[in-house]
């Protein structure tokens, strides 16, 4: 039996509100955009037969240029985003076709290895929808609008959402529709899938799969690289 066909969608159609001014996903990473870094790992990863790539309206010749001069051939289709992530990556599941399974990543995550994305496709062929976490490391509280703590929610049960997030494809596509038509906006796909009544199940990360959200990250990210610690 041959292996469902996978394909990604790429999240890069963020405004970058975080990083004072600066557009994260074409900052400098080894001579090529960090967008670039991101997407070589999807090209890289032979289990991905095709890549949609949702990028602002600003940008998307400049995504075309890129694919173009780095070869990067699985990218299909580039699409323009929408007011938020959520849209976004609406647009990139309708741009793909033909895909059994598809990963949902985040264009700011360029340390995202083959073995991880490949962990979740194995565990999504099986459950249908798996999404890459870490165990948390610090304590977390829930909090009310004035700032007063309501519960210390247990650490052993919280884990710190990453991508790529993997779900059967025409599954996340329903869900998505379903959560437009309903105007529900949900901060992951996990959550989205989660709300339409599916079981996510989580596999672990790393640690070092680090999403470039501040100005902060991208040293630390940049450092990672160039030592070429492996993201497991």
């Amino acid at each position: 039996m041959s292996a469902p066909a996978v394909g990604a969608v790429i999240v890069a159609a963020g405004a970058s509100t975080r990083m004072r001014g600066a557009d994260k996903l074409w900052a400098d990473l080894d001579g090529v955009p960090l967008l670039a870094r991101t997407i070589l790992v999807f090209q890289e990863c032979a289990a991905v037969g095709k890549v949609a790539v949702v990028s602002a309206v600003e940008r998307v010749e400049d995504v075309r240029a890129l694919c173009s001069a780095l070869g990067l051939a699985k990218v299909e289709t580039i699409s323009t985003g929408g007011a938020n992530r959520q849209e976004s990556v609406l647009a990139g599941l309708r741009a793909l076709s033909g895909c059994t399974l598809v990963a949902v990543h985040d264009g700011g995550r360029p340390l995202v290895t083959p073995a991880l994305i490949e962990r979740g496709l194995a565990l999504a062929r099986e459950r249908h929808a798996a999404l890459c976490a870490v165990p948390a490391k610090s304590t977390h509280k829930l909090v009310d609008p004035e700032g007063r703590v309501l519960s210390t929610p247990p650490r052993e049960q919280l884990w710190e959402a990453q991508t790529p997030q993997v779900f059967r494809y025409t599954e996340l596509l329903d869900a998505h529709i379903r959560a437009a038509r309903a105007g529900e906006t949900h901060t992951d796909d996990a959550a989205l899938m989660e709300a339409a009544g599916h079981t996510v199940w989580v596999y672990e990360g790393s640690y070092r799969n680090i999403k470039v959200t501040t100005p902060e990250d991208l040293p630390l990210v940049r450092t990672l690289y160039a030592a070429g610690v492996p993201v497991s």
